[in-house]
């Protein structure tokens, strides 16, 4: 079999199609957190700033035996039980009852950092219920823990008796039926699948469809829980840190790492047409200038060990954009802190941006050192923390990063946050069966 020659950076295959000077801009108007390092913009960014990480110790199952001791937990949320009525959040969020019955825990994550994003974008609810041209995108594998309750439910009682909610709180669409119904949403409502790469492609393709001029605004959100349903079966596969310290258990690109470290939480983003935005008076923090996508065709599990798949997939975005890599300042990393995982995009890094010719580098680096990996919810906490970034001066570092894989030889990877505004930022993202999704974020100067 032949070697898999490099792609050129100027090959035919770069890009989809080329960008379009006429198509409209899409910005980001508004973003909301529930996750490890903060429920809000500010802790979220001071988190960031500080390289503070929201690990706590874990006894899943109430097993002490599992060498799985650390997660990314979400605080202020008590949802481990199956009954909604023993659920506790934060009193700032009016939930009702009804609205509960066919939620999944990270259901009722999504459904506040919706609540969070609207604020933020100054679009109160009513703006966006029942407007044919407002979308709803969300990135879901639905809830491990409701699904296996019910089942065994339906099991011990022989088919006999099962929750009437229990389809619509547990399989993978459960965001999509709850919130769309919630939030009053008309214009479109659609779910996406594709592991960790589930968040950045309901990004993508919200950015599409209001380039496109079918819908005018897009709420994207993600979600996952961290318990022992969602996070456990990653222990089979070898996926998981058995690090009970956190400064070890997460460290993306270090040459010890052993695995990532499980997450749960929420993100939601508002995308707009940046002409309607400034119409309405909103505030864009950002732009999401372009994103690109391609397959590794490799393995089930596994990336490709050269990374093709996402170094395509990083040229793509580039092109989409119509940005030249140099101009790229800061590089939010998909790296997991599993050994092939950062291997392979450590290369892919070097092949795209020229890290053996002494150019400019970007600055890069992996925000899960500080949250752990939150799977489907990846891809648009990092793209919120892309934005966080640009609009506060600064570019995170690389959290519990001690010695660098040798592999890594001529990136940049600040071990502290470097106070900076980056201009432009890549957001990278990879899952099973080698999807690969980036995003091309930057300021929303005259958006």
């Amino acid at each position: 079999m032949s070697p898999i020659s490099p792609i050129p950076a100027n090959s035919a295959h770069a890009s989809a199609t080329p960008p379009q000077q006429a198509r409209r801009r899409v910005v980001i108007s508004g973003v909301g957190f529930v996750t490890p390092i903060g429920n809000d913009y500010a802790s979220v960014v001071a988190s960031l700033r500080e390289g503070r990480h929201g690990f706590e110790r874990v006894a899943f199952l109430g097993n002490p035996s599992i060498p799985v001791k650390l997660a990314g937990t979400v605080k202020e949320f008590s949802v481990d039980s199956m009954n909604f009525r023993d659920w506790k959040w934060p009193a700032r969020y009016d939930v009702a009852r009804e609205t509960l019955r066919g939620l999944a825990p990270h259901g009722l994550y999504a459904l506040c950092a919706i609540e969070q994003a609207l604020q933020d974008a100054a679009l109160p609810r009513e703006a966006v219920a029942h407007d044919d041209a407002t979308g709803l995108f969300c990135a879901s594998a639905g809830s491990a823990m409701m699904l296996h309750g019910h089942l065994k439910q339906m099991d011990a009682t022989r088919g006999e008796r099962g929750n009437p909610m229990g389809v619509v709180s547990s399989i993978c669409g459960t965001l999509n039926f709850n919130l769309a119904a919630h939030f009053k949403i008309t214009g479109a409502v659609c779910g996406f699948v594709s592991a960790c790469a589930s968040g950045s492609h309901a990004l993508g393709y919200a950015c599409d469809e209001i380039r496109l001029g079918r819908l005018d605004r897009v709420v994207v959100v993600a979600a996952e829980e961290a318990n022992a349903e969602t996070v456990l079966p990653f222990a089979a596969m070898r996926a998981l840190s058995a690090q009970s310290e956190p400064a070890l258990a997460s460290r993306p690109f270090d040459a010890g790492r052993d695995g990532f470290v499980g997450a749960g939480g929420s993100v939601a983003l508002v995308l707009e047409d940046a002409a309607l935005a400034s119409r309405r008076g909103g505030r864009a923090r950002a732009e999401l200038a372009g994103w690109g996508q391609a397959a590794d065709g490799h393995s089930i599990a596994v990336s490709h060990p050269e990374g093709r798949g996402l170094e395509l997939a990083m040229r793509r975005a580039l092109a989409d954009a119509g940005v030249a890599a140099g101009e790229v300042d800061y590089v939010n990393a998909h790296a997991t802190s599993t050994p092939v995982g950062d291997r392979a995009e450590a290369l892919a890094l070097k092949a795209v941006f020229g890290a053996e010719d002494n150019k400019k580098q970007p600055r890069v680096s992996s925000t899960k050192g500080l949250t752990g990996h939150p799977l489907s919810l990846a891809g648009a906490m990092e793209a919120a923390f892309c934005v966080a970034a640009v609009n506060e001066g600064f570019m995170p570092g690389n959290a519990h990063l001690v010695n660098a894989d040798p592999v890594c030889a001529g990136l940049d990877l600040p071990r502290a946050t470097v106070n900076e505004r980056p201009r432009v930022v890549l957001n990278n993202s990879s899952g099973f069966g080698g999807s690969n999704v980036c995003h091309i974020i930057r300021g929303a100067a005259g958006g």
